[in-house]
C-alpha cells in the first residue's frame, strides 16, 4: 500500500476564489476522497463538527489571506490522515484491537514545566510519546524513506512558522522530534481545544465544552493504536487542556494514570496570554489583546476549578508542584514511578539524568499584564480558591519558564 500517494495539494481544492470563501464540509471531504480513490470515510461523525468550526472561522475569526489558506491546509491533512488511517485498518485490523494500557496523562496549568516533565520522561526507552510530525503525518510508516522524507518536510514547516512568529520558539519548542500535546490528535476530527488557541472563534468553543470530549478521546485512542503498532511503549501524554476532558479520558481508558503540575496562576497569565497571541497573528487580520487576556485568563480560572473539583473527587491523582520539579526533577521523576508502579531502569535514570543537567536557555523577557488589559490583584482573587487548596504561595514575576 502507497500511503503516500496522491498528496494533498493546495491549489487543486476549489474552482472558486478560496481566499475569499471556505468552503463547506462536504466539499472538502469530497475533495479528500478524490484525492485518496476511496469512496467513503469509515465514520463520517466529525462532519457536523467540522462545519461547525468552518461557519466559526468563516464568522469570527476574521481570517488573514495566509489564514485562510493554512485552515484549508490543515483541514485537508487531517481528513487524508483519516482516510489513511481506514486503509491501514483494512490492511490489518488487528491495529484496532492493539491494548493502551495505563497512559499517563499529564496535564495543569500551562507554563507550569509540563513541556520539560514530558520531554523529561521521554528520555526512557519504554515510554512511548506523541512526535510532532507523527501527529501531523502518522502514515507512512515509521523507519521508511517517506517517513524520513516527512519529519524533515514537517521540520521545515516548524522553521517557517518560527520565522513568521517571533518569539515563539522562546515559549513552546516547535521542532519535528519534539514530544507533542495530544490537542493535534483530537483536532483530526475536529473536536480539539487546539483550535480556540490559534483563531478566535467563540461559539465553537462554547459548542465543544457542552458536547464533551469523549468522542474526541474515543479517537485519540485509534489514534494511538497506529502509532503503537509502528512503535511500541508506554503511553505519556501531556496537555494543559486535558484538564478540561477528564471525565471522558477516564471513559476511555479506565487504567489512566492522572498527573497534575501546579503553578501559581498569576505568574503564568502573561506568558499565556502571548503565546495565544503569538499563535494567532500569523493566521488573522486583527489580534484584540485585551479579548486574548479576557479568553486566558477566563479559561484559566476555569482550569483551576476543574483541577480542584477532581482532586477534591479522587485520591488517585499525582500532584507536583512547579517548584519541586525544577529544583529536583528526579525526586519528581520518582513519584510518578511509584504512583504508576513502575521500575525506572539504570538506562532510564542515566538518560533523564543527562538530559536534566542540560544548560537551560536563558529567558529574560517578561510579559506584562497591562498589555493584555489584565491587574495582578483582580487576578490573585480570582485564582485564591485554587492557591489556598493547593498551598501555594506567589511568584513574583510574571513570566513563566
Amino acid at each position: 500500500m502507497d500511503y503516500c500517494a496522491a498528496p494533498y495539494r493546495p491549489e487543486k481544492i476549489s474552482e472558486r476564489r478560496w481566499d475569499k470563501v471556505l468552503p463547506g464540509a462536504a466539499e472538502l471531504m469530497a475533495i479528500a476522497l478524490r484525492q485518496a480513490r476511496r469512496g467513503a470515510f469509515s465514520d463520517n461523525s466529525f462532519a457536523a463538527p467540522l462545519q461547525r468550526l468552518l461557519k466559526a472561522y468563516e464568522e469570527e475569526a476574521d481570517l488573514s489571506f495566509l489564514g485562510r489558506y493554512a485552515t484549508r491546509f490543515d483541514i485537508m491533512r487531517c481528513l487524508s490522515n483519516l482516510l489513511r488511517l481506514d486503509a491501514a485498518e483494512e490492511e490489518n485490523p488487528a491495529i484496532r484491537e492493539a491494548p493502551i494500557l495505563q497512559p499517563v496523562f499529564i496535564t495543569g496549568l500551562p507554563r507550569s514545566a509540563t513541556t520539560f516533565f514530558h520531554a523529561l520522561l521521554a528520555q526512557d526507552p519504554e515510554n512511548a510519546v506523541p512526535r510532532c510530525w507523527r501527529l501531523l503525518h502518522p502514515y507512512p510508516p515509521e523507519g521508511s524513506l517517506a517517513a524520513s522524507f516527512r519529519k524533515a518536510q514537517v521540520e521545515m514547516e516548524l522553521g517557517l512558522f518560527r520565522w513568521m512568529t517571533p518569539g515563539i520558539g522562546s515559549l513552546h519548542p516547535l521542532y519535528a522530534d519534539a514530544p507533542q500535546e495530544c490537542t493535534d490528535i483530537t483536532a483530526h476530527i475536529f473536536q480539539s481545544l487546539r483550535f480556540d488557541s490559534t483563531h478566535h472563534i467563540p461559539s465553537y468553543q462554547d459548542w465543544l465544552d457542552g458536547h464533551g470530549h469523549q468522542e474526541a478521546f474515543r479517537f485519540h485512542r485509534r489514534f494511538l493504536q497506529h502509532l503503537q503498532t509502528q512503535h511500541p511503549g508506554r503511553w505519556i501524554l501531556k496537555s494543559p487542556d486535558h484538564v478540561f476532558s477528564l471525565e471522558a479520558i477516564r471513559k476511555v481508558y479506565p487504567d489512566a494514570k492522572i498527573v497534575f503540575l501546579h503553578r501559581d496562576p498569576v505568574s503564568v497569565v502573561a506568558s499565556c496570554a502571548k503565546l495565544e497571541e503569538l499563535l494567532r497573528r500569523p493566521f488573522a487580520r486583527h489580534i484584540d489583546r485585551a479579548e486574548v487576556g479576557r479568553h486566558v485568563s477566563s479559561r484559566l480560572v476555569q482550569a483551576t476549578r476543574r483541577m480542584m473539583q477532581a482532586g477534591a473527587q479522587s485520591n488517585d491523582i499525582l500532584h507536583l508542584h512547579y517548584r519541586e520539579l525544577v529544583a529536583a526533577p528526579m525526586e519528581a521523576v520518582a513519584k510518578l514511578y511509584r504512583h504508576c508502579g513502575r521500575v525506572l531502569s539504570p538506562d532510564a535514570r542515566r538518560r533523564m539524568q543527562a538530559f536534566a543537567a542540560r544548560p537551560k536557555p536563558k529567558r529574560t523577557r517578561q510579559y506584562s499584564l497591562a498589555e493584555f488589559g489584565l491587574e495582578a490583584g483582580s487576578l490573585r482573587e480570582a485564582f485564591a480558591p485554587y492557591t489556598q487548596a493547593f498551598a501555594m504561595g506567589a511568584e513574583c514575576a510574571t513570566h513563566a519558564p
